[in-house]
């Protein structure tokens, strides 16, 4: 018995009554078993079988331009310099950057587009790797936010939210679903490095927050390099066993705080401990690529065995799926192309081609791909018109949220097919609008659960993903 008296404060209060769900929380580190059932957590039990089991999410930060990419519009090539009618933006929202133009030149893009595969798919020649596995993929011409600026938007992709403090989307599924691995994270983030030019937007990492979840359903970033998560490695002096016993008189001292306060996040704060000493031994065995085939890292291209690179992620990211990871986010930053886009962009396009590629190859050759759903996109699309002066071979494009294009696969995803479709400036949606709170609906659908049921309690109401929004795009699913 604890010899100081304790005040029972409103604090120790409630903090002694969300002890159950700090219970359930460290229970899914620790014997992670017991939550990778669907059945596990009764609060928010699964509505159907899952076809999916983790996400693998390639995230563009900045904002890729999908009329240089996805969408394809030959017609604006009669129509280079002309201004954009005042019909279509119709008095749309702008930035601030361009809404002081005195014209909105329209801006086709230079590259040429191929149809790819046997569903006929029209692709940039910026992505022919991407041709080679068109048919793998459900490409969303019509995905659409009301975030218009770079923060919010990345938020809003992220959370469900442009307001910051909710949890992102990796935190709900390490939340609803728990840990297939106990040595790794049931959540991890890694960015990777663009080349060439670039206006690389920051990256905040309440991106990859767990918001007022449980902390341990953050994401856990992996740098590149030889201590890929920061202070894992003993210090000099130093071994594993003398490791173990300071963890082990840690954890005492845990434990009797908590008998006094009773806070959940003492019980996370002794879970993540011992995750940490666990993954001492698992992350140096997952990030060794010396025993990869040269075939396998050809798939993925020149770079992949540089660390830090968009391809070495990638083939983390397959190592990650392939150990029970559940949530594995890979950031590449760079597209953010207000000006001399058609250079730029090729070398952000080179970066992620032939890894996006190899991944889905690299997956489906070992089975993954089915009950691994891979998504690629950004956090909204790119104008039609030129910010600043248009020439024949440069222009810059400014942000874009009415539409824009992603792309889905594996887990459930109907494959080989083009979803929604805009008009011939690529501006607005004419036909089946997705929005990002559908989207994140029909990912949580395809690993089993139910949106509107997945909630958690804060500060007296419940919140979900995607707030009182979202519907299933069933249009995309197998």
């Amino acid at each position: 018995m604890n010899s100081d008296p304790v005040t029972l404060t409103r604090r120790l209060f409630l903090g002694r009554s969300g002890a159950g769900i700090g219970s359930m929380a460290v229970a899914s580190l620790l014997k992670p078993a017991l939550m990778a059932s669907n059945s596990a957590i009764p609060s928010h039990p699964a509505h159907t079988r899952p076809k999916a089991r983790r996400v693998i999410y390639l995230t563009q930060a900045g904002a890729p331009s999908q009329l240089d990419l996805f969408d394809h519009k030959p017609g604006l090539r009669a129509r280079f310099k002309e201004n954009l009618p005042d019909s279509v933006r119709a008095g749309q929202r702008l930035t601030g950057m361009t809404s002081g133009q005195k014209s909105y030149p329209i801006a086709p893009t230079p590259f040429a587009f191929h149809a790819h595969g046997l569903s006929g798919t029209w692709l940039s020649e910026l992505l022919p790797h991407t041709g080679r596995v068109v048919d793998d993929l459900c490409l969303i011409r019509s995905v659409h936010t009301e975030a218009i600026n770079h923060d919010p938007a990345m938020t809003m992709l992220q959370t469900g939210s442009q307001v910051a403090g909710r949890p992102s989307l990796g935190a709900w599924l390490s939340y609803g679903l728990g840990s297939e691995n106990s040595n790794l994270p049931a959540f991890v983030v890694m960015i990777s490095r663009p080349s060439g030019p670039t206006n690389a937007q920051p990256l905040h990492e309440r991106m990859w927050g767990s918001g007022f979840l449980p902390s341990q359903h953050q994401g856990v970033r992996f740098s590149p390099g030889r201590d890929p998560v920061l202070f894992l490695t003993n210090p000099p002096g130093i071994n594993s066993e003398r490791r173990r016993g300071m963890l082990d008189d840690l954890a005492e001292l845990n434990r009797q705080k908590f008998e006094d306060y009773q806070d959940p996040e003492i019980q996370t704060r002794i879970a993540q401990y011992e995750l940490a000493y666990r993954m001492q031994s698992s992350v140096p065995e997952l990030t060794d690529l010396s025993k990869e085939p040269k075939s396998t890292l050809d798939l993925y291209g020149p770079e992949a065995t540089k660390p830090g690179t968009f391809a070495a992620n990638c083939i983390l990211a397959r190592r990650l799926a392939e150990r029970g990871v559940r949530f594995i986010q890979l950031y590449h930053r760079g597209w953010d192309q207000h000006a001399s886009l058609p250079e730029h962009i090729r070398h952000q396009a080179r970066d992620i081609d032939q890894p996006s590629a190899g991944l889905l190859i690299d997956l489906k050759q070992r089975g993954l791909l089915e009950d691994t759903v891979v998504l690629w996109g950004g956090e909204f699309g790119r104008t039609v018109f030129s910010q600043g002066e248009l020439t024949a071979t440069s222009f810059g494009r400014d942000h874009h949220p009415r539409c824009y294009s992603m792309w889905v696969a594996g887990g459930g995803i109907r494959p080989g097919m083009v979803f929604g479709e805009t008009d011939e400036f690529s501006y607005n949606i004419v036909r089946d609008p997705v929005h990002l709170h559908d989207l994140n609906a029909t990912i949580l659908h395809c690993l089993g659960l139910n949106h509107l049921g997945l909630t958690f309690r804060h500060l007296g109401r419940d919140y979900r993903l995607t707030d009182i929004h979202g519907t299933v795009v069933r249009g995309i699913l197998s």
